[in-house]
C-alpha cells in the first residue's frame, strides 16, 4: 500500500503567505480604505503578493540554508516594521508614510506625548508572523522545507511573480486610469498597488524630484506665468489699501475646524469669544485648509507664498533652500519689521532655516519665552501665557510690524490641566473627540485674553488681525464619534466639508461681515497684501483676493479634491452641496483638468526651484495696466 507523502512547504512561501495575509488584515482593520465594488476588494487582496514573492524570492538565490533563513527572518521583520510604521503614522495623521517624512527626524523628539497616546502594548501582534517563522525554523515540523531549488524552478517562481505584477497593474489601471501619473491621493495608490509597492514608487518619486532642480530652466515659467496672469483677480477699489501702514498680526489657530464656531457641546458654547469677535470682523465661513503632510508648516508655507504644499513631506524640510517670493519678504521691502513667534524649539519643522529663506527679520522661539512646568501642557507652553509674553515682545517692535503667532495647546491628544477645563468633555466612546472641545474652549479663552492685552497695550486700533485654522484637528479615524456629534453619516462629502477652518480678519474701523465665498489658505497672501495697499499683480501666486469681485468660488485640496460654488469632488464622485448627495460627474468635470494642472504647476515651481529664474525674465516688465 502506497502512502502519499505530505508535500513540504518552503519557508519562502510560508513567509510570503504569512505577511500577505497579515497585510490584508491590517488593510481592513488599521486603515480606513474605502472599497466600492468587488474588483476593488480583489485588487486590495492581491496587491501585496507580487512584491512579497520578489523580496522573499531573493532567498532562492542563497545556497546556504543558514544564510537563507537569516535573510527571510530579516526581510519579514523589516517589512513588518514598515507596515507597522504606516499603522502608527496613520493613527495620528490619517495618511501613509513618505520618504520626505522619514527625513524629518528633527521633529521626532517633540512627538513623545502624541506617540505614547497612539501606541499600545497590543501592537506586538503586528509582529506575530515573524515570531511564528522563528518558531517554525527552531522546531522544524515535518511539513516544512529549506531545500535548494533548481534553476528551472527559480525561473518559474519569478515568472509567476512577474505575471502577478502585470495582473495587479492591469486591474488597477482598468479601475483607476492614469494611476501612477495623475494621482495625488496616497490612499488610492495603496489601495491599488499595495503598501510595499507604494513605497517603491515613492522612492522613485523622491529620486525624480531630486533631479528636477538640476534639470530645470527658466523657460518652464512661461506657461505658469500665463496661467497665473489669466486668473488674476483685480482688488476691490474700496478695500485696497484700507489698512495701509497698519501693523499686521497673524494668528495660526492650531487644529481649529470651523464646525465648532457658533456651536455647543452639552449646552455650552464652544467658542463664545470668537462667536462675538466674528460679529465685528470679516468672517469667511467657506474657507478650507489646504495642507498635506506638513500640517502647520504647510499652512505657513501656503499663506506666505500662495503656492500649494507638496503632496509628499513638507516644503519646510525638502526645499528650504529654494528661492521664494514670500509675503514676508515683500512686507520687509515695504518698510515692515517682520517676525514669527512660537514658544517651541526653533528647529521644529525646520523653521529656523525656512524663516531665513522667507525673509523674516526675527524668530522668537523657545529661548525668548519663560517656559516652565507650571505654564506648559502636552506639547509645550500654554496659549494664555504664550499670548501674554508675545504681546510684551510686540511692544518692543518697530512699527509698522508684521508678526505671526503659532498657538499650540489645541493639539492632539488634546490634554489640559484641570484648572484649564472650562467646559465638560463631550460624551462619546472616543476620548480624542471628547477632549477636543475642551482644548478648543481653552484656545477661545486665550484669544479673548490676547485681544484684551492688545487693546490695553494700544496696539489693537493700529493693527490688522488675521486669525485662521491651520489644519484639521479630528481626522477620519474618528468618524464614528463625529457622526454622533453631527447627527449624520460621514460621507466623503461631509468629510470634505469638515476641512473648513475659520478665517477671521479684523480691520480697524471696518464693520463686521460674513462672506461666504468658497476659498482656501492659498488666498491669504493676495488678500492681506491688498488690504495693506501692496500690489501683487506681478507675483507668481495661485490664490486671489477674497474681497475682489473677480474671486472665483473654488478651493483645491492637495489630494485632488475640490469645492466649487455648487459642487464638491470627493471620493472619486461628484456631490451636490445643496442635497449632500452624489450627482452626475458632468458637473465636476469642467474643473478636474484645471485642478490637476494647477497642482502640477505649483509642484514644478517647488521641485524645480523655478522662482530663482523669475527675476532674470522679462515677465515683470510685460505688465498690462
Amino acid at each position: 500500500m502506497n502512502v502519499k507523502k505530505i508535500p513540504k512547504v518552503p519557508l519562502i512561501i510560508i513567509a510570503a503567505l504569512f505577511l500577505w495575509i497579515k497585510t490584508y488584515i491590517v488593510y481592513k482593520t488599521s486603515f480606513d480604505i474605502k472599497i466600492e465594488n468587488a474588483l476593488q476588494e480583489l485588487i486590495l487582496f492581491i496587491n501585496p503578493l507580487s512584491f512579497l514573492l520578489f523580496i522573499f524570492g531573493v532567498g532562492l538565490l542563497l545556497k546556504k540554508d543558514k544564510s537563507r533563513t537569516r535573510y527571510i527572518i530579516t526581510a519579514s521583520f523589516v517589512l513588518s516594521f514598515i507596515l507597522y510604521g504606516n499603522v502608527v503614522f496613520y493613527r495620528f495623521f490619517d495618511d501613509f508614510l513618505t520618504m520626505p517624512v522619514l527625513f524629518q527626524t528633527s521633529n521626532f523628539s517633540d512627538l513623545g506625548t502624541s506617540a505614547s497616546a497612539i501606541m499600545s502594548w497590543k501592537d506586538v501582534f503586528y509582529f506575530t508572523d515573524v515570531i511564528a517563522l522563528i518558531l517554525i525554523i527552531k522546531l522544524k515540523p515535518t511539513w516544512f522545507s529549506l531545500q535548494n531549488y533548481s534553476k528551472a524552478n527559480r525561473r518559474a517562481y519569478f515568472l509567476v511573480a512577474t505575471a502577478l505584477v502585470f495582473f495587479n497593474l492591469g486591474l488597477a489601471e482598468s479601475e483607476r486610469p492614469q494611476l501612477l501619473t495623475r494621482t495625488f491621493d496616497r490612499e488610492m495608490l495603496v489601495k491599488n498597488i499595495g503598501t510595499y509597492n507604494y513605497h517603491v514608487y515613492d522612492l522613485f518619486l523622491q529620486s525624480k524630484s531630486s533631479a528636477q532642480r538640476a534639470l530645470a530652466d527658466g523657460s518652464e515659467l512661461a506657461d505658469i506665468d500665463n496661467y497665473v496672469r489669466a486668473g488674476y483677480a483685480r482688488p476691490d477699489k474700496e478695500m485696497f489699501g484700507v489698512a495701509k501702514d497698519k501693523n499686521l498680526i497673524i494668528v495660526s489657530l492650531e487644529s481649529l475646524q470651523n464646525f465648532v464656531i457658533n456651536s455647543e457641546v452639552n449646552g455650552q458654547e464652544i467658542t463664545p469669544f470668537l462667536n462675538d469677535f466674528i460679529g465685528e470682523s470679516y468672517y469667511f465661513d467657506q474657507f478650507y485648509h489646504q495642507t498635506q503632510q506638513g500640517k502647520t508648516s504647510d499652512s505657513e508655507f501656503i499663506m506666505d507664498n500662495s503656492l500649494y504644499p507638496l503632496n509628499r513631506g513638507a516644503v519646510f524640510f525638502t526645499h528650504s533652500g529654494n528661492e521664494f517670493e514670500s509675503m514676508t519678504e515683500k512686507l520687509g521691502e515695504n518698510g515692515y519689521y517682520t517676525s514669527a513667534m512660537h514658544a517651541n524649539n526653533k528647529s521644529f519643522w525646520n523653521r529656523d532655516i525656512m524663516y531665513d529663506s522667507l525673509g523674516y527679520d526675527r524668530y522668537y522661539s523657545l529661548p525668548d519665552y519663560d517656559v516652565t512646568e507650571e505654564n506648559s501642557v502636552n506639547w509645550g507652553m500654554k496659549d494664555i501665557p504664550f499670548f501674554e509674553q508675545s504681546v510684551e515682545h510686540m511692544k518692543q517692535m518697530p512699527q509698522p510690524f508684521s508678526t505671526k503667532l503659532i498657538t499650540l495647546t489645541n493639539h492632539y491628544p488634546f490634554t489640559l490641566d484641570e484648572e484649564d477645563k472650562l467646559i465638560d468633555p463631550y460624551t462619546s466612546h472616543d476620548g480624542t473627540v471628547n477632549r477636543y472641545f475642551q482644548t478648543v474652549r481653552y484656545m477661545d479663552e486665550a484669544v479673548k485674553n490676547f485681544i484684551a492685552d492688545l487693546k490695553e497695550s494700544g496696539l489693537y486700533d493700529n493693527s490688522v488681525i488675521v486669525m485662521y485654522g491651520d489644519h484639521y484637528g479630528i481626522s477620519e479615524n474618528h468618524n464614528k464619534a463625529m457622526s454622533q456629534y453631527l447627527g449624520k453619516d460621514i460621507t466623503p462629502f461631509v468629510s470634505t466639508q469638515l476641512q473648513k477652518v475659520p478665517l477671521i480678519i479684523h480691520v480697524p474701523g471696518e464693520e463686521g461681515k460674513t462672506i461666504s465665498k468658497v476659498s482656501g489658505q492659498i488666498d491669504l497672501k493676495p488678500t492681506i497684501m491688498h488690504l495693506l495697499g501692496i500690489d501683487t499683480k506681478k507675483d507668481i501666486q495661485f490664490g486671489s483676493d477674497l474681497f475682489s469681485d473677480d474671486h472665483e468660488d473654488l478651493a483645491i485640496l492637495r489630494d485632488g479634491r475640490f469645492i466649487s460654488k455648487n459642487y464638491v469632488y470627493a471620493g472619486e464622485k461628484c456631490w451636490n452641496k445643496e442635497t449632500e448627495e452624489k450627482t452626475d460627474m458632468k458637473y465636476c468635470e469642467p474643473f478636474k483638468e484645471r485642478v490637476n494642472n494647477e497642482l502640477e504647476y505649483s509642484d514644478k515651481i517647488i521641485y524645480g526651484d523655478l522662482l530663482r529664474f523669475y527675476g532674470e525674465t522679462e515677465y515683470r516688465d510685460n505688465d498690462e495696466s
